[in-house]
This record gives structure tokens, sequence and C-alpha cells, in this order.
């Protein structure tokens, strides 16, 4: 019997997790019953795991089945409803926090260089250094500009995944 829910993305990832759990534990369920071993002279009914080779199937193919019907109607959602403060969808808004993520990281490391250090070679007798070739101050004010920008996206998306609900026919 089908029932409909009204979830946000944080529920509809909940329900996945709890499912593919679900799905993990029949599978390995599975594994150790579908065989076993038994002595020779042993009653092999006394030692046989309960097992249902065409029920097992079932549950896993139904599982399987609500797993990816709801993890389509989470990508429809996500690919159709839009965070007005980044004028994006939200399946954009998840590519743009890491891209985002890496800039900043990017941006964080040439912070923290010295505008000039000295090289070290061994085996050789040259004083090498190495210099900057960025304007120190234009990265800080880009890293700050970028962490804000990765901080509000964070936040939307956060409230965006607890707050916008969608319908889903489980």
């Amino acid at each position: 019997m089908a029932e409909n829910l009204t979830l946000t993305s944080a529920e509809a990832a909940k329900l996945l997790r709890k499912w593919n759990e679900e799905l993990t534990a029949l599978e390995e369920r599975e594994n150790i019953s579908r065989e076993f071993v038994a002595s020779s002279g042993e009653d092999m009914e006394m030692v046989r795991p309960d097992y249902d080779y065409a029920e097992t199937q079932e549950k896993i193919m139904e599982l399987e089945e609500r797993i990816r019907a709801l993890k389509h109607r989470l990508n429809l959602f996500n690919a159709n409803t839009v965070i007005p403060e980044f004028d994006m969808t939200i399946d954009q808004l998840l590519i743009y926090i890491p891209q985002l993520s890496k800039k900043k990281a990017k941006l964080a490391q040439m912070a923290a260089k010295l505008p000039l250090s000295r090289e070290v070679r061994y085996n050789s007798s040259l004083v090498e250094y190495r210099y900057t070739n960025y304007d120190p101050e234009q990265v800080k004010a880009d890293l700050e500009a970028v962490s804000d920008e990765l901080s509000r996206a964070q936040t939307l998306l956060d409230t965006a995944n607890n707050t916008l609900r969608f319908e889903f026919e489980a």
C-alpha cells in the first residue's frame, strides 16, 4: 500500500539512509544463510539456516525500487528548486559549494605564503629565493569574500534542506 509523504531533503536523506541500511542488512543475512556447511552424517535440516531465495530477492528488489524512486524524486526537487539569493537551483548550489571550498583552500594557501622565502637546495651552493607573484592583500580580501560566500551558500542550503518540502509516494 503506497502512502504519500511530504518530506524535506534532510528527512529524505534520513529515509534513504534507513532503507540503505535495511538493504545492507538483508544482503548480509542472505550472504550468511544462502549456503551452509554440514558434516557428513549430520542431519542437514538441523543446521540449515532459514532462507527463502524468492522472498529475499523480492524484498531486495522492493527496497532497491523505493531507494531509486526517492533518489529520483529528490533529484527532481533539487533540479527544480531555486535558491533565490543565489539565483541557482539546489543541484547547482551543490556543485557551487565544492567549487567555493576548493577556491577557499587555494586562497588560504596563497595567503599563508611569505612574499619572499629562501629555497634550500641540497648539494647546491646557489642561494635561491621564492617570490610571490601576487598582491597578498588582494588574496586576503578574496579569501574573506569567498569564505563569506561559502558560509552564506551553506547556510541557505541547510535552511532549504530543513524547511522546503516535496511530495513523495512511498
